[in-house]
């Protein structure tokens, strides 16, 4: 089954020969032991904890962003790695696996019994070359520092000091970094001057990082299949979404057939006020809500006065291809609908020559914003987000 897995990831999305390797190697099941062989061998996230209102608070990600976070990484045999957040310990036997007998990998877990499990796990699968340590992520594990490689596997919303402090010289840094909602798996390198430079960056999803450093996402359930859920400490008043978000909204069209995914529009929404992820099923269009533009829901924008998110329709001129739209909710939907539309406009004129984004992370205050997609200001540094040029060659990575 672990040869299953590999090849259908391969399929669409080729792995390098060695983390195809280690994970044909080491045995998934062992690590979600309450799943069923199907879901421990399926590409798709198996969640291990839940808190008392069902959110996900530990869980193995799925094996094809797993794996394409650690050719992201680069590693080679012999290097010591920092892991930020074991969880079932999946990613450290994979690890361990890529840095052979002579590397050696050091997994920081916040959670007690979390570590627990993940060291049983470790233990059945044979795995000698890879511990975990329990405690906060925030400040990496010293005792074992400098790390050639750094990887985190929760969503961090900010990179802290004792991160770049135990990188050594010339080392890669891969973490999901959250930038006002949104997360991208980021691989990073450290300058002389202590700018991070991206050399890539992949959409992803993951479980907010816990801790001293922790931002936690706000989750505002506004019926059993919606919810909307901010970032970044926006204050929102949950009453008044409620009584915006109801039926019957308004829908604008775009003329734009969704031909390929949406993976940049996200970047042009997020300076709206009120940017949020809706998380919708499909039951919400029984309820008279339109349908959100995926099977998770849509990024949109929340206020006080509206409610507006991206919607999509068969296309009136190809019936195989959807059209993509912007609907919104309550008293204010007019304007929303204008900023959804904006946005959406701009995007359609700068999809074909943007490639990706270029992700920097400089002190507070500095960097060049000029240029930029989006800029966020964190607590103790500045997020520059810019636009990789189809006619760009790809920056080189480190060796």
């Amino acid at each position: 089954m672990r040869h299953a897995m590999v090849d259908g990831i391969n399929s669409w999305q080729p792995l390098s020969e060695p983390v195809a390797a280690a994970m044909r190697q080491v045995p998934r099941h062992l690590f979600v032991p309450d799943a069923s062989l199907e879901e421990a061998y399926s590409n798709s996230t198996v969640v291990t904890r839940r808190d008392q209102d069902g959110i996900a608070t530990s869980s193995s990600t799925g094996p094809g962003l797993m794996g394409a976070m650690l050719d992201q990484l680069q590693l080679r045999p012999g290097m010591p790695v920092l892991e930020i957040g074991a969880g079932t310990g999946y990613n450290a036997a994979l690890l361990a696996a890529l840095v052979g007998p002579a590397g050696h990998v050091t997994a920081v877990e916040i959670t007690p019994e979390v570590a627990d499990d993940a060291r049983a796990a470790l233990t059945a699968a044979g795995v000698t070359n890879a511990e975990i340590v329990c405690g906060d992520g925030e400040y990496g594990h010293r005792p074992n520092a400098p790390y050639d490689r750094i990887i985190a596997t929760a969503g961090a919303w900010e990179l802290p000091q004792s991160w770049g402090d135990q990188l050594a010289e010339g080392g890669v840094l891969v973490a999901p970094l959250r930038i006002k909602g949104l997360t991208r798996s980021v691989a990073l390198t450290r300058d002389p001057s202590g700018v991070w430079r991206s050399h890539s960056a992949l959409n992803c999803g993951f479980m907010p990082i816990r801790g001293r450093g922790a931002m936690p996402e706000r989750n505002i359930r506004l019926a059993e299949d919606l919810t909307v859920r901010f970032d970044d400490g926006q204050d929102v008043d949950a009453d008044e979404l409620r009584r915006v978000a109801s039926p019957p909204g308004e829908v604008r069209w775009s003329r734009v057939l969704i031909d390929r995914p949406l993976d940049l529009l996200d970047l042009y929404l997020a300076e709206l006020d009120g940017f949020c992820r809706v998380l919708a099923s499909a039951s919400v269009t029984e309820r008279g809500l339109i349908e959100p533009v995926a099977g998770w829901g849509s990024m949109g924008a929340a206020t006080r006065q509206a409610l507006g998110y991206l919607t999509k329709r068969t296309s009136l001129d190809n019936q195989y291809l959807d059209e993509l739209g912007v609907c919104a909710y309550g008293p204010a939907a007019a304007s929303m609908l204008d900023q959804l539309t904006e946005r959406v406009d701009r995007w359609r004129r700068t999809r074909e020559a943007i490639a990706g984004v270029r992700i920097e992370i400089h002190p507070p205050g500095r960097g060049e914003v000029a240029d930029a997609l989006m800029t966020v200001e964190k607590r103790h540094s500045r997020v520059v987000v810019r636009p990789r040029q189809e006619s760009e060659r790809r920056a080189p990575q480190p060796g």
